[in-house]
């Protein structure tokens, strides 16, 4: 468990809350998905609960539980959508551990082979970019719910 409290106030609690802008990609009732403003890769997004968390070490179970299919179903939709040869999955916990926004949150990174990760620090992606890479997903998770 971690020893450290939530702060309602981290960058992402203000996206959940509207005080800040993001280009979402996918919401329920307990998630949200939205890209991230310094991808490592095209169509580079984040999936966090909506419920607060600071990280892996304290989310309640049943968060996870509803979290990680989400987290599945956006990895697949972005691999195909990005045509990429294959997705990598982060999640950091605590600071140490390299965790920067302490509300809890999956990085989806589509990767393509022999291409390196851009560093995630440092210069923001273009809106006009990451809108346009939003609603590709967002394409596409239409296109898979028709396919069902």
């Amino acid at each position: 468990m971690s020893n450290q409290t939530y702060d309602a106030n981290n960058i992402f609690g203000k996206i959940l809350r509207g005080e800040i802008p993001s280009h979402r990609v996918y919401e329920d009732d307990d998630t949200l998905a939205f890209m991230d403003v310094m991808p490592q890769s095209p169509g580079h997004l984040l999936v966090i609960p909506k419920a607060p968390s600071r990280n892996v070490l304290d989310a309640d179970p049943a968060v996870l539980s509803k979290l990680m299919p989400v987290v599945q179903r956006l990895a697949k939709v972005a691999k195909e959508a990005f045509d990429a040869d294959g997705v990598t999955i982060m999640q950091f916990n605590e600071a140490p551990a390299g965790q920067t926004v302490f509300h809890l949150h999956f990085h989806i990174v589509p990767r393509y082979e022999g291409v390196a990760l851009r560093p995630h620090s440092g210069q923001m992606e273009d809106n006009e970019v990451l809108a346009a890479h939003a609603r590709k997903l967002i394409e596409a998770l239409a296109e898979q719910v028709q396919a069902t």
